[in-house]
């Protein structure tokens, strides 16, 4: 199979278009239409799995972090060791990172899942501003024409649909300078003349592109168009999960839970406050049952605020600053931090299982040398 075929399959499980705006994703090293045989799946490549993905003769890697994050300037032995070795043995390297994070079944509802949740929302909905909203006014009899030449620049898809549009009518009115041409009436005279407003959505990157198209089938000399930027929150999506357990359990089962789940012997807590605020940290054996449960993969930060609001008392990530632990434990939620990327893995097995079960004939590995850096001792 083509690398540029698994691209495909690995952006239907994972769209980038839910990835943050400061995230890198995609297919950030290799060619598309170099064959692959076998993928390896891992968090970080690092050297010990590009090793390991050498020596297993793996053509592409699934890394969940981008290998590549800053801006280089340049891919050398020295600079950048695993860019540099990748690209020579011919690894693709393609990365998720944080549109796995939002996507429904992705990691985040991994996390979610392991504690019991039932129904859950994303603590931080994910809004696309990719898109644009272009408004055009145009004479009735100019209505199909103008509409499909915007269809064919790249504007009225909204998900699985095309050339989707809305159109009302209405009266424009206007009056043109000497010199001008107006369609309907004469220069330096007030006119009035049957509309329709034709709104069609576009990506942003093809905005110019279908104004560009409208222009040149309009009858007017100078046609109104008006672009709006967009935002767009895809059902389900976003960073983090709240949810509801399916039945109320102890502090002490859900870290059990995590720690099963993760293969691990132990992990940070921060148990909450009394409700009061007016004692400290409580014993983990005293603390309440929870029912409503928070998880944000990898670091979660700020973001605690919309758990508290939620009802949320127990809170599972990867890590967080201090100060914001003790805001938590404040407010009366328990925060357990697994480690940065031991949050992350839990979800990464469901994620090879996904991508084993539609790339037909191609051998999907999980390494085995890929781990999370720190370990609590």
């Amino acid at each position: 199979m083509k690398v540029s075929q698994i691209v495909k399959v690995l952006e239907s499980i994972a769209p980038p278009a839910l990835a943050e705006d400061w995230d890198n994703v995609g297919l950030l090293v290799g060619d598309g239409d170099d064959d692959v045989r076998r993928v390896l799946v891992c968090i970080d490549l690092t050297p010990a799995v590009l090793n390991e993905a050498i020596r297993l003769r793996a053509g592409m890697v699934m890394a969940y972090h981008p290998v590549i994050f800053k801006s280089v300037n340049r891919i050398t032995a020295d600079k950048t060791p695993v860019l540099y070795r990748a690209a020579r043995a011919g690894v693709a390297v393609y990365c998720m990172h944080t549109s796995l994070d939002s996507v429904p079944g992705g990691l985040n509802d991994a996390l979610a899942d392991v504690l019991g949740a039932g129904e859950r929302r994303p603590m931080q909905p994910q809004a696309n501003a990719n898109n644009c909203k272009i408004v055009v006014f145009t004479p009735p009899e100019d209505l199909s024409q103008v509409a499909h030449a915007a269809f064919a620049a790249g504007a009225g898809r909204i998900g699985n649909y095309y050339d989707c549009s809305f159109f009302s009518h209405g009266i424009g009115s206007f009056c043109g300078d000497e010199g001008t041409h107006p369609a309907v009436g004469q220069p330096g005279r007030h006119e009035a003349a049957e509309e329709v407003r034709l709104e069609i959505v576009a990506p942003k990157s093809k905005a110019a592109a279908v104004c560009s198209a409208v222009r040149a089938t309009h009858s007017y000399e100078e046609p109104a168009i008006d672009v709006y930027p967009m935002e767009i929150y895809p059902e389900g999506c976003g960073l983090g999960r709240i949810g509801a357990l399916t039945r109320p359990a102890s502090v002490a089962s859900l870290i059990a839970r995590l720690k099963r789940a993760g293969g691990l012997k132990k992990i940070l807590v921060a148990p909450a406050c009394d409700s009061a605020g007016k004692v400290g940290p409580l014993p983990i054996a005293k603390l309440p049952p929870v029912s409503t449960v928070a998880c944000f993969a990898g670091v979660c930060g700020h973001e605690i605020r919309n758990a508290l609001a939620a009802g949320a008392t127990f809170l599972v990530t990867g890590e967080m600053k201090h100060h914001y632990a003790l805001e938590a434990a404040s407010g009366g939620m328990t925060v357990a931090c697994m480690c940065h990327s031991n949050s992350e893995r839990i979800g990464l097995a469901k994620t090879a299982e996904r991508m084993a079960a539609t790339l037909k004939g191609i051998d999907v590995t999980i390494s085995q040398t890929d781990r999370d850096p720190f370990e609590v001792v």
